[in-house]
């Protein structure tokens, strides 16, 4: 009979989850970039990393932080992971991640964390591997510049608030959404097109490891839709992110905006999966 147990990582399992990582280089991404920077010290990694383990092996994790994301989750694994989220309780914003494994978490804990505030079900994940062939590169879109935080963060602003549905400002008056900008911009992973002092599109390249990347934060500001800025800027930020990055670019877009997958069809990505994402 298989044994089984959960636990929360120590510095000294680093190898080990590393390993579990590593078996989708794409859809783990986010976690895995803040691993490689962080290890699993709860502190420096700004949670804690459950582990599930089968007959002492381990077989799956769980992030939970700011987010609470399964990785490589199978159904034994999620029950446990839920399990534990009851105990002790929801701390996190969201919960994030791979659709099945996601869907069945979301299931057993809505009936103590319900209800969410929305429920984003089915998120296709896209990638693309290699320059557009299709549209060109916008030759003014760059790295936004250190000196630079005052004109990208209101863009960055009004993009969550049209994403997420709520203001990165409410609660501790945006310093944490600031300093999470800021790092992007020192690291060079900060994208715009800029015209008279304004920011056209703007995307960044948030997780990072050394076999995938994912743009996030895509926008276009409102009065210049509708004129490709987001395609041409898609295929920019594609070439600085294959170029200077990693082999695999990759993303994930609400299945309602179709208007965006569209528009990420045509630049190349395809869909290779899906996400589903709870947001309290």
């Amino acid at each position: 009979m298989t044994q089984t147990t959960t636990r929360v990582l120590e510095p000294s399992d680093l190898d080990a989850a590393l390993e579990v990582l590593e078996r989708e280089p794409v859809e783990n991404a986010f976690v895995t970039s803040r691993v490689q920077v962080a290890g699993l010290d709860p502190w420096r990694l700004g949670g804690e990393m459950w582990g599930w383990y089968a007959d002492g092996e381990l077989r799956s994790l769980c992030y939970a932080g700011a987010n609470l994301v399964p990785v490589c989750a199978e159904p034994d694994a999620v029950r446990a992971f839920a399990d534990r989220a009851r105990r002790t309780g929801r701390r996190c914003s969201s919960i994030v991640g791979p659709a099945e494994p996601t869907r069945l978490l979301w299931r057993l804990l809505e009936p103590s964390w319900g209800p969410a505030r929305d429920v984003r079900s089915h998120q296709p994940l896209m990638v693309i591997e290699h320059s557009s062939t299709t549209v060109a590169p916008d030759p003014r879109v760059r790295r936004i510049r250190k000196d630079e935080m005052d004109l990208i963060m209101p863009a960055c602003v009004a993009m969550f608030t049209e994403e997420v549905g709520i203001s990165p400002m409410a609660g501790d008056g945006g310093l944490l959404y600031q300093a999470r900008v800021a790092e992007l911009v020192a690291g060079g992973r900060s994208f715009a097109r800029v015209e008279d002092g304004k920011v056209v599109f703007k995307a960044e390249i948030g997780a990072a490891t050394a076999k995938a990347c994912q743009i996030q934060g895509v926008w276009v500001a409102p009065e210049f839709r509708g004129r490709g800025h987001s395609e041409t800027g898609m295929a920019a930020v594609v070439d600085y992110a294959l170029r200077d990055v990693a082999p695999v670019v990759s993303l994930y877009v609400n299945d309602f905006n179709t208007a965006a997958r569209a528009a990420y069809r045509r630049v190349g990505f395809s869909e290779v999966g899906a996400f589903m994402s709870v947001l309290f």
